[in-house]
């Protein structure tokens, strides 16, 4: 193999100047919406999205369809892109649809291949912001289950679906195929639940003699869900990124601010290790999120290896800047009003999201074939 063919293989983890301008449109926009006041006034409130927000997010900036071609009502970008929408958001911790809706439902009608009919008309919907639509399956559900989760009828009972309130459609998996059903129709109630993560609902979907329409026969859905799956574990890496890059930055500027024995706290050098360490982590996120986002992007046959390399070691550093911006902030760090407690509750939900990082690292040991000895 030349160095130009090594080279052309070689995954692109840097932003280019579009992704810079789309950061800079969501970050402004996320900032007058969903500071840590508005987004900690939501979740006191019955309903912690913010319509207006999401309208501005998914139709204003166009993040929604960022992943639909042009022909179909979207902008015709990439997972990139879209990963860029979900540092942001990671950052902010804002409920918003985002994952569910403009990735992982996208992905899946994205999967199926229809020109026209219902899942282009549905897709065109998602891309404008018109609609939101989520996969009737439990947040929890790894990728490798997309094709089991291809059983039973349309009469069912599913626990843990994330945002399904928010929902215009569900995407229901069944042993006949895969059926989109309208939230607001008969025999279909959506009953939420307490989760940890309050910025990103639970609900309980029971359908019950609901009527669907159906999209795609077994065979192919199976297919669509699983591609579904990956790309939204591979893009809650950017998103687990995100969080874990606002934790980092909020910890070093509360150090530097925070003194004790006349100078700053941040110049302890346990404490200099400590953010030391975390800044090395985020750096190694940043680029297994990264290589995730450029291997779906570009259709890599590597995409799950890419994927599971993500998921496996993102999550765990998720967790560990947040529980070290919560340590690291002291007391304030404990209570309600400061928003630490909103990152770690999110590193936690996230890090069992579309599979466990021991999942991931499962799927991983059985994707790289080792040297015989």
């Amino acid at each position: 193999m030349t160095a130009q063919t090594e080279a052309a293989q070689a995954p692109d983890l840097l932003y280019s100047e579009a992704e810079e301008d789309l950061r800079s449109a969501v970050r402004s926009l996320l900032a007058g919406r969903a500071d840590a006041p508005a987004v900690i006034a939501g979740i006191e409130s019955d309903t912690p999205y913010d319509l207006r927000l999401w309208e501005s997010l998914a139709a204003g900036i166009g993040a929604a369809g960022l992943l639909v071609p042009e022909k179909l009502g979207g902008q015709g970008a990439t997972h990139r892109e879209a990963a860029v929408v979900l540092e942001e958001l990671g950052r902010s911790v804002a409920p918003a649809p985002y994952l569910t809706s403009a990735v992982v439902a996208t992905e899946i009608l994205l999967a199926l291949g229809a020109g026209d009919g219902p899942v282009a008309g549905l897709l065109a919907e998602l891309a404008a912001g018109r609609k939101v639509a989520v996969l009737a399956l439990p947040f929890s559900t790894p990728p490798a289950d997309g094709a089991a989760a291809m059983t039973g009828t349309l009469e069912r009972t599913v626990t843990g679906v994330a945002e399904a309130e928010a929902a215009d459609v569900l995407l229901v998996p069944t042993a006949d195929g895969l059926y989109a059903v309208e939230t607001g129709g008969d025999g279909v109630a959506v009953q939420a639940l307490v989760p940890l993560d309050l910025t990103r609902p639970l609900a309980t979907v029971t359908l019950s003699g609901a009527a669907g329409t159906l999209l795609a026969d077994a065979g192919p859905a199976a297919a669509a869900v699983s591609k579904g799956l990956l790309a939204g574990a591979g893009l809650l890496a950017s998103e687990q990124l995100g969080l874990a890059e606002w934790c980092l930055t909020e910890t070093v500027r509360h150090t530097r601010e925070r003194h004790q024995f006349n100078r700053p706290v941040g110049s302890f050098q346990s404490l200099k290790h400590r953010m030391a360490q975390l800044w090395l982590e985020v750096v190694s996120a940043r680029a297994a999120a990264r290589n995730a986002a450029d291997a779906l992007a570009t259709g890599s046959p590597d995409a799950p290896l890419a994927v599971a390399v993500a998921q496996a070691y993102c999550s765990g550093v998720a967790v560990n800047a947040a529980e070290e911006c919560v340590q690291l902030h002291g007391g304030i760090g404990m209570t309600w009003e400061h928003p630490a407690h909103l990152y770690l509750k999110r590193a936690k939900a996230d890090s069992i999201a579309y599979g466990t990082a021991g999942r991931h690292r499962e799927a991983l040991a059985g994707l790289v074939e080792l040297p015989a000895p």
